[in-house]
């Protein structure tokens, strides 16, 4: 089963407005700023082309986004362990605080919410952790020891179990 996720929905909504701007605003303004002579020292005219540049680039890197993303399937994220989409709660060894994370994808990161990247440092130390199992992670500000107390996968949200 490949996964529909949220955030392929609003990366779309985001290239088809990119696409928009690079096919229509950007061709005006370029029309309009040429017709204000020579291009060589026209500052409107060169601000179009850089923001042509900018969103052939970002049009790229969101096509990019969302064939990686659509690509993944549901078979090949882990059932028991922490893998992307998990939310895992984790008690802090120092001060047996309960600390709440969701692996989400780099567009998704919210660190306030606690939503977190699996690239992170945090988000590289809790993948294929299960409950039980303790985990050390070097930050910047020192390191800090988990004991990983609940995971819910992918599996456990995308079909929302209603206890969860």
């Amino acid at each position: 089963m490949i996964l529909e996720l949220p955030i392929i929905k609003q990366l779309k909504d985001e290239l088809q407005k990119v696409e928009r701007e690079l096919r229509v605003d950007v061709p005006k303004e370029l029309q309009k700023a040429a017709a204000h002579g020579d291009l060589r020292e026209n500052a409107e005219y060169e601000a179009a082309k850089h923001r042509q540049s900018f969103l052939q680039a970002r049009c790229a890197h969101l096509t990019t986004r969302i064939n990686t993303l659509s690509s993944l399937k549901l078979e090949n994220i882990p059932r028991d362990a922490v893998g992307f989409g998990s939310r895992i709660h984790l008690e802090d060894q120092g001060t047996g605080e309960e600390v709440v994370f969701e692996l989400v994808t780099p567009e998704e990161v919210d660190p306030r919410n606690g939503k977190i990247s699996v690239s992170s440092p945090i988000g590289r130390a809790l993948l294929n952790k299960a409950v039980g199992d303790e985990v050390k992670i070097e930050l910047p500000s020192g390191n800090k020891e988990y004991a990983v107390n609940e995971v819910y996968t992918l599996h456990d949200l995308f079909f929302r179990k209603p206890d969860k």
